[in-house]
Order: structure tokens, then sequence, then C-alpha cells
């Protein structure tokens, strides 16, 4: 049965939207009912807090956000809520996400408290469907298992909290300007720092594809070497495909030594996210 866990954050209340548009690095103004942005959550210092998916079901924001994340989010969230008219609740048990892939797209019908998502992935066909884990039961046969989530994941550069994302991480080093932050928008936590970046156009570090092998996985943790120097780790791996960080100055094409792996991999650009 492929029904994933996932959590969900609820926003709701009459400055729901306001409120998540003072905090959030995506411009939330103008949703509509059913429409779906990405955006992160930054500290104050500009680093990733929490990387999440906003839809607007009517009047309340639901931030989709992976598993076991869902209360860390609400607890970041309700630091900020003062004098504000809205309510923060994290749904971390029951419910779930069916990562329905190929045609048709999109499963038709869904019940009021089931949303279809687009995924992640850039190229993946098809929709995340989330909602309370029974009633996903009888979508859950389109479903591909947790094992082919994380080679979709990997493959289309999508970096996960905890691995790629960690408190040091600053979102032009994992890619995630691109889709997650508005530089046009008023302010956001944690902007200074992301649009001097922006300014600037330099990060130390940059997360890269590393091809390796079919068949054969790299380790999570390992170092990776050019020559004689230390230019990154790897964070996430599965066979032939694996996410890690590497010093800015080594370009797509180099190929590293890895600790505890006989022969070089391959350093690639990350598709776009």
């Amino acid at each position: 049965m492929s029904v994933l866990p996932r959590d969900l954050v609820r926003v709701r209340g009459p400055d729901a939207f306001a409120f998540l548009q003072s905090l959030v690095s995506q411009d939330l103004d103008g949703m509509v009912d059913g429409e779906v942005r990405w955006s992160l959550l930054l500290t104050p210092q500009g680093k990733v807090d929490s990387v999440f998916r906003v839809l607007r079901v009517r009047d309340e924001a639901w931030l989709d956000v992976e598993a076991g994340w869902g209360q860390a989010l609400a607890a970041s969230i309700g630091r900020y809520r003062i004098r504000v008219r809205a309510e923060v609740e994290a749904v971390t048990a029951g419910w779930g996400l069916v990562a329905w892939r190929g045609a048709p797209p999109a499963p038709a019908d869904l019940p009021a408290d089931v949303r279809a998502l687009p995924p992640w992935a850039v190229g993946a066909v098809g929709v995340d469907v989330v909602g309370p884990e029974e009633r996903l039961g009888e979508l859950s046969g389109r479903g591909i298992d947790a094992d082919a989530c994380e080679r979709e994941r990997l493959e289309g550069g999508v970096p996960a909290l905890g691995t790629e994302l960690t408190p040091d991480v600053i979102p032009q080093e994992a890619g995630l300007e691109r889709r997650c932050v508005s530089f046009t928008k008023g302010c956001f936590l944690g902007q200074e720092l992301v649009c001097r970046i922006d300014a600037r156009g330099r990060v130390r570090r940059r997360l890269r594809h590393l091809r390796g092998p079919e068949g054969v996985a790299l380790t999570p943790g390992a170092t990776l070497r050019l020559g004689d120097r230390e230019v990154g780790r790897v964070t996430s791996a599965v066979p032939g495909v694996a996410l890690g960080y590497v010093r800015a100055e080594v370009a797509p094409g180099t190929s590293l030594e890895v600790e505890g792996f006989a022969g070089p991999v391959e350093v690639a650009e990350s598709p776009a996210l």
C-alpha cells in the first residue's frame, strides 16, 4: 500500500494569508482556491528553517511539509503570531500522501478534504495527493512507493529537510531561490541575506548531482575530494545517483574521488527546482 506519511500545517483565520505573507519567502498575494506555490520559512539570519508547498483551501493556508517536520514548522511560525487573528495547527498523525504518477495525470472527483498538488521534482508526470490516510486508501494502487519517491527526489535534485537542508544552509546553496523565493514582494523573515547573495551572485558551495556507476550507491556523509583537497560531502544517495554539496568553484563535469568508493564520480548540474 503506497500511502506515504506526510505532515500538514493549517493556518486559518481572518489574518491567515496576511500573516504568512509577512513571514515566508514566497509572494502569496492573489492566491485563489486550489492554487499552489512553493515557499520557505527562513531564520532571521537567512538560513533555511523549512520548505513547503502552500495550498489555498478556501480561506485557509495548507502548508504541505515532509513527515516529521510539521510540529517544528508550526512552532516556528507560531513564534511570530502576536496580535494576529490566525491559528496555526500541525496535523502529524493520520495524514498521508499518494504519489500518483502516469496517465491520467490526476484522479477525478477527490473528496473535499483531499487535494492534489504538483510534484516537487521537475519532469514528474502526475500529482501528489494529500489528505487523511483513510481517504487515500482507494488511490494507493496508483502511488509509487517510498523507494521510488526517493529516487525521483534525487533525480530531480530536490533537497530534503534534515539531509540537504540543515540549519546552516542558505537557499541559494540548494537552488531553492529559483522556485521558492520572490525578490519582488515586500519584506519577509531572513530577506536581507538572501537578497544580498542574489545581488552578489556568489555562494561558497552548491548542491550538485553526483553520478556514479549504475547499481552502486554512495555513502551519505562520505567526503568528496579533488586531488588532495576536500571539496564537499555526499548528503543522500540511491544506486546510480546522489546529491551532495560541492565547493562552488568545482564545475559540472569534474570527476571527484569519494571516500570509501573505488572509482571517480562526476559532478553534474542539478535540474532547476
